[in-house]
């Protein structure tokens, strides 16, 4: 398959390998080119504008920072002829951009769907990310077997903008986790308990969770480096929060997380330093 792909920071590097990895042949670009130089070392194709990639293939697959740097891709992809391509952000962006770029990409005369990620650094180098797509039937099945080279779950929630509703509500979820996991490991430092044998003791119980299972190690080795920016889980929040706003519902427990982690968006950290701002033992 030709494959073009955009946006190769912490994740997308390691999500493009994989498709090189399997035999595809990828066109890369973005903003910063010098981290291109692995993939095209590897044997990736660098182009100098999105729509350039977009013209180099039958796929385009974006993931990038915020909804500002979609919306700014997709308008530069859609200087090319499209016609035929399937367009796949895997950006967590809002679902109203999403519908957006679909509605564009039938005008077009292509396909989009919207396909935001979950499972961090580790996900994307082990290639088992979760991922949840919203979009025509048609282009899904299509897609596909690149979603199995690239994750371990996939699956289609509706049509364009029912992916990044998925991953909100995948964020809802991963927000209680990262504020339980912050609490429980504060309170038992605060016990004089051994951090590491209670981690090792709630594994084996109802408390096991996959944001203890992957972020306390690292807090207790002060690793906190971005597996995942601080600044994107912030955008994240404030989309869920806005959307849950427009369905009139009150999420008390996302709303404390988005204000605690804004305390730390300002640095370059990832989303296990929430603990930061519970304690500056950690």
């Amino acid at each position: 398959m030709k494959i073009g792909f955009i946006g190769t920071g912490v994740m997308g590097a390691a999500m493009a390998g994989h498709l090189l990895d399997a035999g595809n042949e990828v066109y890369v670009y973005n903003r910063t080119k010098a981290k291109t130089d692995d993939l095209v070392s590897r044997g990736a194709t660098w182009r100098d504008t999105p729509h350039e990639v977009a013209e180099a293939t039958d796929f385009v697959i974006t993931i990038v920072g915020y909804p500002t740097d979609v919306k700014e891709v997709y308008d530069d992809i859609f200087q090319a002829d499209v016609t035929g391509k399937i367009l796949i952000d895997m950006t967590t962006s809002t679902p109203a951009l999403a519908k957006e770029i679909g509605e564009r990409a039938v005008v077009a005369g292509a396909q989009a769907l919207d396909a935001p990620v979950s499972g961090g650094d580790v996900g994307a180098k082990n290639a088992t990310l979760t991922i949840m797509v919203g979009g025509p039937e048609g282009a899904y099945d299509k897609a596909l077997p690149i979603f199995e080279i690239l994750g371990k779950t996939t699956a289609r929630h509706g049509e364009n903008g029912a992916g990044q509703h998925c991953k909100m509500a995948n964020q809802i979820m991963i927000a209680g986790t990262m504020l339980g996991m912050s609490e429980f490991m504060v309170y038992a430092d605060a016990a004089g308990l051994n951090l590491e044998k209670v981690i090792e003791t709630l594994s084996g119980g109802g408390a096991n969770n996959w944001s203890m299972a992957n972020y306390a190690p690292r807090i207790l080795n002060k690793d906190f480096a971005p597996g995942f920016f601080v600044k994107h889980f912030v955008k994240d929040l404030k989309i869920a929060l806005d959307e849950a706003s427009a369905m009139n519902l009150d999420l008390p427990m996302t709303a404390l997380a988005e204000k605690l982690y804004e305390k730390l968006a300002d640095q370059d950290l990832g989303t296990q330093s929430l603990i930061k701002a519970y304690s500056d033992k950690f």
